[in-house]
């Protein structure tokens, strides 16, 4: 991580009403440890864990797959083959790759109890905690040593101003780092006035993982745009940490609430529910290694030497490409010149497949999928179901030029299918539905020449 010699920011925090869609809860995780303290002597408070998935189970194997899928049962065979200590993740690591993560070093040092974070505040309604009146101390001498911008006297009233907190960095009891913000539930966002780490322990990705922990701390209160104004020395950080200079929340949300620093960048971070920040470099980092073993196994096969052949020697003049020994395990495929070719006109493409789209949504059996599925109505639908998708938000992609090619479209037209057929009983009136509008945009795709007849 780069060097945080001097940072100043303003951040902002807007909360969106998100329709809890935990699609990557089974396969994602996180372990924040944050907890939430003030000087009134309340005690820390985990966080809850997101835990990590266990072995998947012979029923998720056999879940109907969409085209383009790698078989789950692949992925897990592959996985128990990465037992390079050097490529492992997690407790017992003891060597960092040559291209680790910014945060690795910290997460490790977490799970290994030799730093800590904690959200702490003063309070003047309740009884001082010592501990606590102490590390909001060490908060203000970091701040005050590494933001030498900034006045003292200011550091020292934020810091200790009740209507703020600050998510401190804890390293053998004393304070290394932080970050101080004040939320604002009412309207919407929350600022972050100071970010610092200690220069003795910069550069081991402190700031990386400080800033993570607060992104799932805001995230658990349901707010999720960060805005910042960040200072020349702050501006390279942010951009590594998510932030832009492309603003989406409302100035009447934030002019009059946050402070204003001359000479100063607005800066954005918008977060996402279903990532759990804290773990995931680690995650990201696995499937590296799971594509890794998947590419590896593909050049195996590929590498297998078959026999020559004899059969020119015996007269042939031609035969088919695809009796060639080895051709198909290369992932060869015969092509078809007219039908199923790939449109290349953008414009094209996209009109096709909106008149395509406009006739799905028209049919009689298509009402079932034509906005997402409500939370509650199934509340344990997104438990079940890990990639969502309805016409509705197929529209919205449409209209964003986001199929770029057919197969997403088609990709996205049969997980519609495959969701229904593994949420609901197969004889049940959504299954039936699903059966009808299957065979419906099959045949279109067909007419349209979209796929092969």
């Amino acid at each position: 991580m780069a060097h945080l010699p001097f940072v100043s920011v303003h951040a902002v925090i807007s909360p969106a009403s998100v329709s809890g869609s935990p699609a990557l809860s089974k396969c994602l995780s996180s372990s924040s440890s944050l907890g939430s303290i003030d000087a009134g002597g309340v005690e820390p408070i985990t966080g809850e864990k997101r835990k990590l998935p266990e072995a998947l189970t012979l029923e998720d194997a056999k879940r109907i797959r969409v085209m383009g899928d790698i078989p789950m049962e692949l992925v897990n065979e592959v996985m128990m083959t990465i037992t390079d200590p050097a490529a492992m993740l997690g407790p017992e690591t003891n060597l960092l790759t040559p291209n680790a993560a910014r945060d690795e070093t910290a997460r490790l040092e977490e799970r290994r109890g030799i730093i800590e974070f904690h959200v702490i505040g003063n309070s003047l309604s309740q009884k001082s905690n010592k501990k606590i009146l102490m590390w909001l101390v060490g908060l203000q001498n970091v701040f005050s040593h590494q933001l030498p911008r900034m006045p003292k006297e200011y550091i020292t009233r934020l810091v200790f101003d009740p209507k703020h907190k600050t998510l401190a960095l804890i390293k053998d009891g004393r304070v290394i780092g932080g970050i101080c913000f004040r939320m604002f539930p009412t309207q919407g966002f929350t600022e972050i006035v100071f970010c610092a780490v200690t220069s003795n322990e910069q550069v081991k990705g402190y700031g990386t993982h400080l800033m993570n922990h607060l992104k799932e701390y805001h995230i658990k209160h349901n707010i999720l745009y960060f805005l910042t104004y960040a200072d020349e020395y702050a501006i390279g950080y942010f951009k590594k940490q998510g932030f832009s200079k492309d603003i989406k929340v409302p100035k009447s949300r934030y002019l009059g609430y946050i402070k204003d620093y001359e000479g100063a960048t607005l800066m954005e971070c918008e977060l996402n529910p279903r990532i759990p920040y804290t773990e995931l470099s680690h995650i990201i980092k696995r499937q590296k290694e799971i594509i890794k073993k998947l590419i590896e196994r593909k050049q195996s096969q590929i590498r297998k030497v078959y026999p020559g052949l004899t059969c020119f020697k015996e007269g042939v003049r031609q035969i088919p490409v695809e009796s060639i020994p080895g051709i198909r395990e290369t992932g060869w495929k015969p092509s078809n010149k007219d039908k199923g070719k790939e449109v290349k006109d953008p414009d094209v493409l996209y009109n096709m497949l909106k008149n395509l789209l406009a006739q799905i949504k028209t049919h009689p059996d298509a009402w079932p999928f034509m906005e997402p599925v409500k939370k509650s109505e199934a509340p344990d639908y997104y438990e079940i179901i890990r990639f969502p998708i309805d016409l509705k938000t197929m529209t919205e992609r449409l209209k964003n030029r986001y199929y770029v090619t057919k197969k997403l479209f088609i990709a996205d037209l049969q997980r519609i299918i495959t969701n229904c057929r593994e949420y609901n009983p197969p004889d049940s009136e959504y299954c039936k539905c699903a059966n009808t509008l299957e065979k419906f945009f099959y045949f279109k795709l067909k007419d349209g020449g979209l796929i092969e007849k």
